[in-house]
Order: C-alpha cells, then structure tokens, then sequence
C-alpha cells in the first residue's frame, strides 16, 4: 500500500454511532477522584447496550495538565494518572469484543511546552528542535511578531526571555505550535500514528485540524470588529479573519499523507475543523476530496438557536457542501450542554432529545457527549471551584469549559458512583434521577429513550437511501425522508402541520405532543417525530 491512496471515505464508520469520553469525568476505578481507563473497560457494556458503535477518548498521555491532557509532553505514553498500557490494550479487546471501535484523540498542532522537543528547542537557538516549533524575533520596537491572539486569551506569542525571542501558541503558552513546514515533525507524526496503529486503536480524532500549517510569512490577520477589554477571549478570537494562522492550504497534505498510513489498517480519520462563520464549504474542503479526512466535525449544530430559518440555513448549507461526510454533535467538552443551551429545564432537555431526533438521521457521522443520553444540563459553578484555565486565567471567565466536563453521575451513592474519592471537580446538583441508575430502570427516562432512538436508527435507517427534504427552507418544521423514514422536528413557536408522503406511515418515535393522523402529522411546540412507512 506505500504511496498508494484509497479514494472514498466510506468505511465501517457507516452508519455507526460516535460517543465523546471525557476521561478525566466518566469513570474513576482507584478512589483518586480522576476518571481513568480502567473506569471505561468497566462501562463499554453499558455503552454497547445504548447503542453505541464508535468511542472516542481524549487524551491520556502523559502531560502537566496545564489544560488537562491537550497538553501532550510524550505522544507514545500514558500518564499514570490515567492508567498503564496493560490497561490501555485490555480496553482495546474489551471494547472489540463487545463489538465497539475506539479512536483516540491525536494532538497535532501542539505540544506540552514540556515536552522534550520543546525543552531542547528553547535551550538554544542552534538547538536541533529548534525548527521543531515557531520562532520568531520582536519587532523593532520589541513587541510580538504580528497581531495573532490565542483561543485561550492574550497574544499567541510569548517571549523567552533567555534567547530573546518569542514563540507562537494559539492555545495556553504551555501549549507551543509546531511547525508543520518542518520534515522532522511530519516523520515524528507519522511514527506516532504507527505506534498507536499498532495497538489495535480504529482511528484517530484529529484535535485542531485546521490549525497545523501557516503562513510561514506571518502578516497579521484582519481585523473584522473592533476590539475592547470587556470581550471574552472567543469574542477577541472571532473578531480577526484568520486568513494567516489557520485553515491554510498545506493542512490537506498532511491528511492525505496520513490516508496513506491509515488505510492498510482500516482506521478512521475524523477532523475536529472548527472554521471561522462555521463556513461549510471550506469545512467540506477536508472530506470532498476522498483522499483526506474520512468525516469532519461541523460545529454550527453546537452553535445554532432554536429558531426555523437558523437551522434550515444550517443543515441545508451544510449538507449542500458536504452530503455524506461530515459529523454532527450535539454537545461536546468545549461548549455547554445541549439543555442548558436550549434554554435549560425540562423545555431545554425536550428540545435537545428532539434534536437528536433530527441529527441522529442525517448523512454522516453523530456523535454524544457523555451525558447527553441523559439529558444533563450544564453545571453552574462557583468562582473558586472553576479549573478551566480559559476561566482562570482571564478577567472575563464567560468562555469556561467546565460547566460541561463535571462528572457523570451512574447512581445515588456517595461519589454519584464517579468515583469513592473526591471528584477532581465538583459533580454539582446532580440529584438520583439524573443518574443512569434511575433512568435505565425508569420506562420513559431520557436514556431510555435515547437508547429506543437509537435502536430505532439501527433497526430502519437505510444507509444507501439519499436525503430528500420533504418541508421546504419556509417552513417552521425542518423534516426530510432517507428510504422509508421520516425524520422531522418542529422548532416553531407554536403547532405545526405536516403533510406526509404517499403511503402507509407509522409513528415509530416521538418527542413532546405529536398525533398522526391519516395524511399528515400534528406537531406541537419543541415536538419531533420519526416515521416509518409500513411495508
């Protein structure tokens, strides 16, 4: 196969179905209060028994957790606190027995500035790694290189004070970018995917795959709004067009050269492509060639408001650009829950489930959150408990993560069943009926029906059949039909009507007052429905 690339992205991602470990907050097994591997080998029952296909775990590596894990210091460990390769390949046959894949989270675009690359790197500025990373000298007038800003606040530049000059992070500074225009780090990358293919893993997430090779120039970006102090660092980030520092053109390079790693060993590459506006046609940039990314993340589902004409501009958009290879989610460790962001409560928790009723459906890849099937909204916690360095950090902590990544409450015992310890961040007030304990055993609950959605999916989605839209980009109910289903949810302010196809239709699922009726489907507000034609 060297050399020899596999045009197409199908594979037996197809049709699965994604779920997102934070491993720091899903299961702790030794009392330290951190999730662990071991914690997940002891759940994947209870993943296979949702309904799930495909794993996804953040990082593990070894790291100072400067922003918990995303801060690789070796590419080919494990750090104790997480476990050992004995457990690390125990999780591998344990999820293949129980017929899941698991894909790990690969960091490219940046190191630990403890890692030894970098260490050696800022020893000296005749160091043999220090092309490893983006050097540069002040200006004239000592400031910065340019005006590129961090995702996590301030300048992407810091200066090091010994040899004089800055180097660039788009993320903490402990969380040096490497440059991708060196030969060295693309051959250092392609023996940690071997090293990792080699251990059974199914693929890889690729963190920031928009971000790895820039302009080597290094203008500054535009300005596109004005900036002042009282901005969170997104507000700050959103407000230049980063036309030099992400998204640049040698990005698809290095994916096609990965293709050609991962393909003897039928592993997935999925992007996290997280593009200014959310613009999905250079998000379809990294898929549409069939010779790169197998699927990519698009995030404008994360972002969008319970409003019809948002969300038909969303999917439509997005499904014109790309129709088969993108992955939707419906919440993730960065932003806020999927309740919380839907208006909180039972109204929030209803509108996420009735999402998912429209996400789970579509072409591509959906992946859940950890909780999600629980319908667990955001926590809200106080000044001093926060860990999220985008919260501690800055003056304006709006940006703040961890709302999103407390644990996972499985039963009512001490710990919430987390963990026998003290949980490295608050549970909250998680109460007995947020916990899969109560909700596996109690008809109606959110997990169960996430889990009959699912089984639903698996049972009647025809993978082959296209999209068809059946309600056009005016209507307050966004539904299309993929072979004999119908997928629709009403996001308008009040009742909806739905005329149906020809034929014999039957209610299969349904979230919030929907009545079906001989040729057409009553919707009421924050409602969704999947029909199945009846043979």
């Amino acid at each position: 196969m060297e050399g020899v690339i596999k045009k197409g992205n199908a594979g037996w991602w197809d049709g699965s179905v994604g779920y997102e470990i934070y491993i720091r907050s899903f299961a702790d097994s030794d009392g330290d209060g951190v999730g662990d591997l071991p914690g997940i080998t002891g759940k994947l029952e209870y993943l296979s028994w949702l309904g799930i296909d495909l794993v996804w775990i953040t990082p593990f590596y070894p790291s100072p957790m400067a922003d918990f894990g995303y801060d690789v210091s070796d590419y080919c460990g494990i750090d104790s606190l997480f476990g050992s390769f004995e457990d690390f390949d125990q999780l591998i046959q344990e999820a293949h027995k129980q017929g899941l894949r698991v894909i790990i989270d690969l960091v490219p675009n940046h190191s630990s500035s403890a890692h030894p690359w970098f260490e050696s790197s800022r020893s000296s500025v005749d160091d043999e790694y220090r092309g490893y990373y983006h050097w540069r000298d002040p200006t004239t007038d000592g400031k910065p290189p340019n005006n590129w800003v961090s995702h996590f606040g301030g300048s992407a530049w810091t200066l090091d004070e010994e040899s004089g000059q800055y180097y660039l992070h788009l993320f903490l500074p402990e969380q040096p970018d490497l440059n991708w225009n060196n030969p060295r780090v693309i051959q250092e990358f392609d023996e940690i995917i071997k090293f990792w293919l080699s251990r059974d893993v199914d693929g890889f997430r690729i963190d920031v795959a928009q971000g790895l090779t820039k302009n080597m120039l290094m203008p500054d970006n535009p300005i596109r709004f004005q900036i002042n102090k009282n901005m969170s660092p997104r507000q700050v980030f959103a407000s230049f067009d980063h036309r030099y520092d992400l998204d640049q053109a040698g990005n698809l390079e290095i994916f096609r050269r990965w293709r050609n790693l991962v393909d003897p060993h039928d592993a997935l590459l999925l992007g996290e492509v997280y593009l200014r506006d959310n613009d999905p046609n250079r998000v379809s940039r990294y898929v549409s060639s069939g010779d790169a990314l197998h699927r990519a993340f698009y995030f404008a589902p994360m972002h969008v408001p319970w409003d019809p004409q948002s969300m038909w501009d969303t999917f439509r958009d997005a499904l014109d650009a790309a129709p088969e290879d993108l992955s939707w989610a419906l919440s993730s460790h960065d932003d806020p829950r999927a309740p919380t962001r839907f208006g909180g409560g039972e109204e929030g928790k209803q509108r996420a489930l009735a999402y998912s009723v429209l996400l789970f459906f579509l072409p591509g890849l959906p992946v859940i959150f950890q909780g999600d099937e629980l319908g667990l909204p955001s926590i809200e916690l106080e000044l001093e408990e926060l860990a999220d360095p985008v919260a501690t950090r800055n003056a304006v902590e709006t940006d703040g993560r961890d709302g999103a990544r407390t644990p996972i409450p499985w039963d009512s015992s001490s710990g919430f069943g987390f963990t026998h310890g003290t949980p490295w961040i608050p549970i909250g007030n998680r109460s007995e009926k947020d916990t899969v304990e109560y909700q596996q055993k109690t008809q109606g609950s959110w997990l169960m029906q996430y889990q009959t959605l699912l089984q639903i999916r698996k049972d009647n989605l025809e993978l082959d059949s296209p999209l068809r839209w059946v309600t056009a980009r005016d209507s307050d109910v966004i539904s299309f039909s993929r072979g004999g289903l119908i997928s629709a949810l009403n996001v308008g302010v009040s009742g909806q009507i739905l005329s149906l196809p020809n034929g014999q239709w039957e209610l299969a699922f349904h979230v919030g007052e929907v009545v079906l009726n001989d040729r057409s489907v009553v919707f009421a507000e924050n409602s969704a429905a999947i029909l199945i034609l009846a043979s």
